[in-house]
């Protein structure tokens, strides 16, 4: 029997099992399809919510925690399986200033280094920069880094110290009376002592046969790849709720789209030439770069964004941690380290309450 069996090979799942298995858990991790594909495949890797000072201080905490641990965290992974996350601290440029004063309140209520730029300072330090309004919020200490690199740091990280399964669809959570005890899927029954469900957005799916479930809903959001030349842009850059992402090779991730469309991970004309019009109207350059690639993931929605992470009420042995919606990558340690803590009864990093599945959102 398995101590610990986590549902879910996201990056959520990943770190939740690499927690685990730190502390001493026995960890099985199923995954449906492969490990690292969905939401954590397809995300920006911006490691900051994107209007920060608008975020719950729940959602807050879990980043501030997670922003703290991920140079250690990426070092290791990189000395451990030479795959490199490419965390690459680019600062975030915020271009819409109506809010400037509480976004200078948050920021002196949570220690995050902010700056107030004007026109001349703004173009100084982002010449490709299109039309520029006349301040800007610049938080520089903001990271970045590859999300997909993540992922294959992560899982080569576990592949030889847990038991992973990919390509097995959990069908059914075995519940005993008034306690799990597992999971069939279609190669049988994996027990465990303890279930950890980081199934994303198809963790509310996952739990249907339960009299409550979380309120996570899949949320499409749509992104767009120029290959461009490295130092052509250099900041995160934030405008209208969309983004650009400069990567270290020149490529610019531009983002997002915010769709309700189940869990259809199509691709749209229209979304794409929307983006295309935002994205060259930010950074004129783009328009001589060409796009390279253009997806779609599913966000796992959830009220005010607020992640579910603790445990079921009434069925004890069973756990969660989903629905992050747009933060999963900036919240991911946080509320890995959180949840290990609550499944092995250690003191939790955070109070957990403000997480739990009746909390309010």
């Amino acid at each position: 029997m398995s101590e610990v069996l986590v549902i879910g090979g996201g990056i959520i799942g990943l770190l939740t099992a690499k927690e685990l298995m730190t502390a001493g858990a026995e960890v099985t991790l199923v995954e449906m399809g492969q490990t690292g594909r969905e939401s954590s495949w397809a995300g920006g890797g911006i490691l900051s919510p994107l209007y920060p000072w608008q975020s719950p201080d729940a959602v807050t905490l879990l980043a501030s925690w997670s922003q703290k641990v991920y140079p250690g965290l990426t070092t290791e992974l990189l000395d451990t399986t030479g795959v490199d996350p490419e965390l690459t601290k680019s600062g975030m440029l915020i271009l819409d200033s109506a809010e400037r004063d509480l976004a200078r309140g948050w920021s002196e209520r949570f220690g995050q280094p902010l700056e107030i730029l004007d026109r001349g300072r703004l173009h100084q330090i982002e010449p490709e920069l299109g039309l520029a309004p006349e301040c800007a919020l610049r938080f520089p200490e903001i990271r970045q880094l590859r999300t997909p690199r993540l992922s294959k740091a992560v899982r080569r990280y576990l592949e030889k110290r847990i038991q992973l399964r990919e390509r097995e669809e959990v069908l059914e959570l075995l519940i005993d009376g008034d306690r799990a005890i597992g999971v069939r899927t279609p190669k049988g029954r994996i027990e465990a002592e303890q279930t950890i469900v980081c199934a994303g957005a198809w963790t509310a799916k996952l739990l249907e046969q339960l009299d409550n479930k979380p309120e996570i809903k899949p949320v499409r959001g749509q992104m767009i790849l120029f290959y461009g030349k490295p130092g052509q842009i250099s900041h995160i850059t934030l405008r209208d709720s969309h983004y650009a992402i400069p990567r270290r090779d020149g490529r610019v991730l531009f983002g997002s789209t915010i769709e309700h469309a189940g869990f259809s991970k199509s691709t749209t004309a229209e979304d794409k030439e929307a983006l295309y019009r935002n994205a060259v109207d930010l950074f004129p350059v783009l328009k001589r770069t060409p796009i390279e690639d253009h997806w779609a993931g599913l966000r796992p929605g959830s009220p005010s964004g607020i992640p579910y992470i603790g445990p079921y009420p009434g069925i004890s042995g069973l756990y969660f941690n989903a629905g992050h919606y747009r933060n999963g990558l900036v919240t991911g340690p946080a509320s890995a380290r959180l949840i290990a803590d609550l499944a092995l009864d250690h003191t939790p990093i955070l109070d957990p309450s403000p997480y739990a599945l009746n909390a309010p959102r």
